[in-house]
């Protein structure tokens, strides 16, 4: 019997922050391994079981679940505990929102994993994953609420590294885009966030996957007059990949209303897959969707809408006068999107400002929920956010996601080909 399967038999329910308080860290041959180590190990043990690969943290695995099994019975009547408990996990270490398809046609990791965008793309072309990791703590579970796996953390650590598994067929990864992006500051790989890419290159080096796919925001191509882009593609081309790449609108190549520009790179081995010359970008789409896809006429939340109490709401009242626009508040004046598509969603649209997304509707003059921001994001009808975790971490995560059909889009003309 597997360890997976013994954890589901004998594990039950609890909340994430009662059971954190109740397993410290664990020490196994003079590592420390946190909470959020721990539960990285057991949620993703099942995944790497599943698809047969040798698992790197077999014996943690195995300790981890002798510690819990100790202090949570050892809790069992802690008043902050479940009374009709003894021992706990997370039903969504078991019963995730988004399943991988039961035949696994190749296999992928997800760095910068967010709140799984590629995750939900690959698996629908068949892949399972096998590995994901992301250091924001609030995206972590959400990424838990729907694939029922806690990522690892800090990919720069070499202690997360050695938790990758070999012999998986692609890497996937969002890296972080804010040394690039126009929003930012642009000082690429001087900020430390733009040096991350390093780290993907060192997974890649030693892992040797078939393929990799990356995605980043437009701006990176340009960035210091195109320098930055021609490292990353030397870099790429260096490790003995050929890369193919892309710059791509999602109002044009994937049938979503939002004006967002990203950059795809999309690498192969050409020993692995020397059929890598029949990869193409997908071609354009008609735009057919309009923003009342996306938009709950019902919402009513009050916290969304903007009152007479607000500063500039006499602006906003004379600037916001269409229904089938989004507005945008640019410090001084109402800016409409002619287009009449979502501009582009930032992560600190949630804080307030310029860039937060305004509709009308018949209540009244609001801003988009979380939920409509991960809509015009292209994300499936049932994913949900966690409810332990702020409106301001959704619009961060929104945010910084991924357009989840034009990342289809382009999985499956990748997969299309390294399977033939």
């Amino acid at each position: 019997m597997t360890i997976f399967l013994f954890m589901k038999k004998n594990y039950t329910i609890a909340d994430i922050d009662t059971i954190k308080a109740n397993i410290g860290n664990l020490t196994f041959k003079d590592e420390t391994l946190s909470f959020d180590d721990q539960l990285a190990i057991l949620s993703h043990i099942g995944q790497s079981q599943k698809a047969s690969l040798n698992i790197p943290y077999q014996q943690k695995a195995s300790e981890i679940i002798k510690n819990w099994d100790f202090l949570l019975k050892k809790q069992k009547n802690n008043q902050d505990l479940k009374e009709s408990t003894s021992l706990y996990l997370f039903p969504e270490l078991f019963e995730p929102i988004f399943k991988a398809k039961a035949e696994t046609k190749f296999t992928f990791i997800d760095l910068f994993a967010g709140i799984g965008g590629f995750r939900l793309a690959m698996q629908s072309c068949g892949g399972r994953c096998v590995f994901s990791s992301e250091w924001d703590e609030n995206a972590k579970k959400t990424y838990l609420n729907n694939f029922g796996e806690y990522p690892f953390g800090d990919i720069t650590l070499e202690s997360t590294k050695k938790c990758i598994p070999d012999n998986f067929d692609v890497l996937c990864g969002g890296f972080p885009c804010q040394a690039f992006s126009i929003a930012g500051y642009r000082r690429g790989f001087e900020d430390t966030r733009g040096t991350l890419f390093f780290d993907v290159a060192e997974i890649i080096r030693r892992k040797r996957p078939k393929a990799v796919y990356l995605e980043n925001v437009k701006n990176l191509y340009t960035h210091d007059n195109g320098k930055t882009f021609e490292v990353i593609k030397n870099t790429l081309e260096g490790l003995g990949y050929v890369v193919y790449h892309k710059v791509m609108n999602a109002m044009e190549y994937a049938n979503v209303p939002q004006n967002r520009e990203r950059i795809f790179i999309v690498c192969f081995d050409p020993q692995q897959v020397p059929n890598h010359a029949n990869f193409k970008f997908p071609a354009p789409v008609k735009l057919t969707k309009t923003i009342h896809d996306c938009i709950d006429e019902g919402e009513k939340s009050q916290e969304l809408f903007y009152t007479e109490k607000m500063n500039h709401f006499k602006d906003l009242q004379e600037g916001i006068t269409s229904k089938d626009s989004i507005y945008q508040w640019r410090r001084q004046y109402v800016r409409e999107n002619k287009s009449h598509v979502c501009p582009t969603l930032t992560a600190n649209m949630g804080t307030g400002g310029h860039n937060v997304p305004l509709i009308l509707t018949e209540n009244g003059i609001r801003k988009l929920s979380p939920k409509e921001c991960i809509n015009f994001q292209g994300y499936p009808a049932k994913y949900e956010f966690p409810k332990n975790i702020s409106n301001a971490a959704k619009y961060k995560q929104a945010g910084n996601s991924v357009v989840v059909p034009l990342i289809t889009r382009v999985s499956e003309n990748i997969i299309s080909v390294i399977t033939r």
